[in-house]
Order: structure tokens, then C-alpha cells, then sequence
């Protein structure tokens, strides 16, 4: 269970975050909704410790996590593995060795620094890669791959962290948002202001949420990307 308590951060005068409560079943596969700036990108980075919180507690399986500092945070975040936006690769380096940064909390820093992997671990990477049919690509650049072979890269990276999937995934697409989360959130102005299953999500709920498309396309806010998350499980975001 990820336990969410007023959970809060603001910017000067304006909170991005705020005084967001849920709870998170283990196993889940949750959806936030929501305009541009209701603050899902914000919410995200405060599980993942990437945000300090201004005020409120994110405890996970008793532990608070808000509490966390120097190693313990690093295994969290680690846990917590995390779906960037922009993907967030290194693109001098090649595929595999992108792939083998979800590792840096299983391996000592200095074979990190030296990249000297673990065999096992680079067997994980190459396994993650597989999945998404990119092993082939390991050797390449990672800057010299597509937008969509990046973002494979980003989830195979993810993945070698080993978290248990819970998913938390911020999107703008409806469609997608229907068809995957078993649970939807709506966020506007930094507050919870919808929560529940998918099959409540209405298309009077969604325009009062924050309107949609007249021409029913189910895109709110003209198909922008999208944020994946998995705590404990993953963290992070991707694209429609």
C-alpha cells in the first residue's frame, strides 16, 4: 500500500500540490488526468523524492518515505523506478550501458564509474531490451535512435530496477487512460478532484474535468505526452 497524506508543494505563493491524499493498492494500475499545470508531473516527482514536499507524508508499506535521506533514499528512488518524459538518455553512450543506469544502486559506485557491469546485470539489461524487440540495438548510440526506440530504451532502463509494478501514469490521451488504468484520478489546480474506476469517467465527467475535444477524439489538451509512473513499482512517464 502507498499511503499519500496531504501531501503538498507549492512555489512561492502558488502550489502545484495541493493537500493530495490517496491510497495506492499494490498491484494497481492508476491513471492521472487532468489540464496542463494540474500538477500530475509535480505529484510524480514528490513519490519518487525528486520534489521535496512543502507539507504531507508518502508512506510505503509502513515506511515513511518523506523521511528518507543519503542511502535509503538512493534505494527508493531505485524502487521507485522512474519513466521520464524526455526520456532523459545519455546519447553518447550506447543502448546497453543506458540500459545498465537502472543498476547503479545494485553495483558498487566505483564499477559504475569504471563500467564495469556485472554479467548478471548485464544479462538483465539485455533481457529488458529483448522484450521490446531493441536487443539487436545495444552497441548503438542511443542518440542515434528514433523518439519511439528511445522510449523503449527508457522503460528497458526502468524495468532492470527490478520494482514491483504498481503503476502510477500521469496521461492526456482518454483512450489510452480507458483502455489501461483500472483506476482514474483527476487533477485540476493541484487537487484531487476526481477518483475513481475507469468506467466512471463519463464524457460528462471528462468535459467538467477539463473539456475535451467537441469532435470526440477523446484527446484533452491536444494529444500532449504523457507521464508514467510506477511506485515501488515504477515511477515515470511516456508518450501517447
Amino acid at each position: 500500500m502507498l499511503e499519500i497524506d496531504g501531501l503538498t508543494r507549492s512555489f512561492g505563493a502558488k502550489a502545484a500540490v495541493a493537500g493530495v491524499s490517496l491510497q495506492i493498492e499494490k498491484g494497481s494500475f492508476v491513471g492521472i488526468i487532468g489540464r496542463s499545470g494540474a500538477g500530475k508531473s509535480t505529484l510524480l516527482r514528490l513519490i519518487n523524492r525528486l520534489v521535496e514536499p512543502t507539507a504531507g507524508r508518502i508512506v510505503f508499506e509502513g515506511v515513511d518515505v518523506t523521511a528518507l535521506h543519503g542511502r535509503q533514499l538512493r534505494l527508493w528512488r531505485a524502487r521507485a523506478a522512474m519513466v521520464f518524459q524526455q526520456f532523459n538518455l545519455i546519447g553518447r553512450l550506447d543502448v546497453l550501458t543506458n540500459v545498465m543506469m537502472g543498476r547503479l544502486a545494485a553495483v558498487p559506485p566505483w564499477r559504475a564509474m569504471m563500467s564495469w557491469w556485472p554479467d548478471a546485470d548485464k544479462a538483465i539489461a539485455l533481457a529488458a531490451l529483448e522484450q521490446f524487440e531493441m536487443a539487436q540495438l545495444a552497441a548503438q548510440r542511443a542518440d542515434h535512435l528514433s523518439g519511439g526506440q528511445q522510449q523503449r530504451v527508457a522503460i528497458a532502463r526502468a524495468l532492470v530496477q527490478e520494482p514491483d509494478i504498481t503503476v502510477i501514469c500521469n496521461l492526456h490521451s482518454l483512450d489510452v487512460a480507458r483502455a489501461y488504468c483500472d483506476r482514474l484520478v483527476g487533477m485540476a489546480a493541484g487537487a484531487v478532484v476526481f477518483d475513481d474506476v475507469t468506467a466512471a469517467l463519463t464524457d460528462n465527467v471528462a468535459r467538467e474535468l477539463y473539456g475535451i475535444a467537441s469532435d470526440g477524439t477523446g484527446k484533452a489538451d491536444a494529444a500532449m505526452p504523457a507521464d508514467i509512473g510506477f511506485p515501488a513499482g515504477v515511477v515515470g512517464q511516456i508518450a501517447d
